[in-house]
């Protein structure tokens, strides 16, 4: 029993950390928003029905969505050269299609 729940315990942790880290990913200077996304976000994130994300409130803002993918989260992998115009075509993109919760 004490084996099992240990197991549980460690399959648990693995799955917080399990896409949280940094990638050195730079796209491409033509790259649109639709595919930085397609690149490197369904890695982890699996587009769903009417979107590609549900996004809570507080992260349903340009500001929010760019700041979240340079400097990542306990579970999101952080990609800092994601920057300027195509930050701004992948947010656009990711709120275009996403739902808001």
């Amino acid at each position: 029993m004490r084996k099992m729940v240990l197991l549980l315990a460690v399959s648990a942790l693995t799955g917080l950390v399990g896409c949280s880290k940094t990638d050195t990913y730079t796209p491409p200077a033509s790259a649109s928003g639709e595919d930085i996304f397609y690149a490197n976000c369904t890695k982890c994130h699996k587009p769903e029905a009417g979107g590609v994300m549900v996004l809570s409130a507080s992260v349903a803002n340009k500001e929010a969505v760019i700041a979240k993918v340079q400097n990542g989260s306990l579970r999101m992998t952080a990609f800092p050269n994601i920057q300027g115009e195509a930050a701004d075509r992948l947010a656009d993109f990711v709120l275009a299609n996403s739902q808001t919760k």
